[in-house]
């Protein structure tokens, strides 16, 4: 899982991340998603970022921790990412860990744009 890890797009002024791959597990994979995810807050400044799991079915503890480093840096300068897609055992992981109180959650992009203020 490398460079086609993620799909990036942009719609208006959000970005849209696709997750490619349907497991992000081991120490490899979930280093290169947040080599391709931190520069959009550090360097591009992006303040309204999708992050799309509809293909995800399986995520390591470390992938959770990179979404957690996300929304502090993302929060820093003034902005927000919203997480679409999820399965329901997913979703269930970010309930059980209360992380659902912290991150924003929306059933699909076009939600999640909507939440972001983005009209498509």
């Amino acid at each position: 899982m490398a460079g086609e890890s993620l799909v990036i797009s942009q719609i208006q002024d959000a970005v849209i991340v696709n997750f490619q791959a349907s497991r992000i597990l081991d120490g490899a994979a979930v280093d290169s998603v947040g080599k391709q995810l931190y520069p959009l807050v550090d360097s591009q400044a992006h303040r309204k970022i999708v992050l799309d799991f509809s293909r995800v079915r399986l995520l390591s503890s470390q992938m959770i921790s990179v979404l957690i480093s996300l929304h502090k840096k993302i929060g820093e300068i003034g902005g927000k990412f919203v997480i679409c897609g999820l399965t329901p055992d997913l979703h269930k992981v970010f309930k059980i860990t209360r992380l659902d109180k912290m991150l924003s959650f929306a059933k699909n992009e076009s939600e999640a744009l909507s939440m972001l203020g983005v009209r498509g």
